[in-house]
């Protein structure tokens, strides 16, 4: 369970944060940024959800759930130790790789395939996905970097491979299926 009666602590104040096995590193190390992205990824998804409705919305926020689960499943390294680990750690499941999968074949099914690529835009919750969808692409990025160097679950790069994939799919149904894409003209402006 967590608890959280006091919100700031002053031992950051140095440039340094603990991490899930309270391991001390620097605010700008990789495993940070991956996981802040994350988080960053989430809050996005927040204002997303502000125009979104009925199982769009329900679904948004297992999204959201998803990814607090993905930060703390980045935020403790040493998966080695899991086995020992007095609580064992949150770690991304390839389920739920697997739930984002079947959702975007769902949605992908009603869909007119593309003859061109999509500018992000169209209604409100268009826009605010391909947020998401960019936003969620340099998690992605900062966690293959991060996997580089130290030990990522690979499920966790996984799902946010499958979760920018999720949001373009639902971009383009919260176009009206397609219909209201705005879609790129090469060459348009010359």
């Amino acid at each position: 369970m967590v608890v959280l009666n006091r919100i700031y602590t002053r031992t950051g104040d140095g440039g340094d944060t603990a991490l899930g096995n309270g391991t001390r590193v620097a605010k700008n190390a990789a495993r940070v940024e991956a996981y802040g992205t994350v988080d960053e990824t989430n809050a996005t998804l927040g204002l997303a959800r502000l125009h979104a409705e009925g199982e769009a919305d329900a679904a948004l926020a297992r999204i959201q759930n998803d990814l607090f689960d993905l930060g703390a499943d980045l935020c403790r390294p040493d998966m080695a130790a899991d086995a020992r680990a007095e609580y064992p750690p949150l770690r991304v499941t390839p389920a739920q790789v697997t739930r984002l999968e079947t959702e975007i074949d769902a949605m992908n099914a009603h869909l007119a395939p593309l003859r061109s690529f999509v500018l992000p835009g169209g209604s409100a919750l268009a826009a605010h996905l391909h947020l998401c969808r960019t936003v969620s692409r340099r998690a992605e990025r900062l966690c293959v970097a991060l996997a580089a160097e130290e030990e990522v679950n690979p499920a966790a790069v996984k799902y946010l491979n499958r979760l920018s994939d999720w949001f373009f799919v639902a971009s383009r149904v919260a176009n009206g299926n397609g219909a209201d894409d705005v879609l790129w003209v090469p060459g348009a402006n010359r």
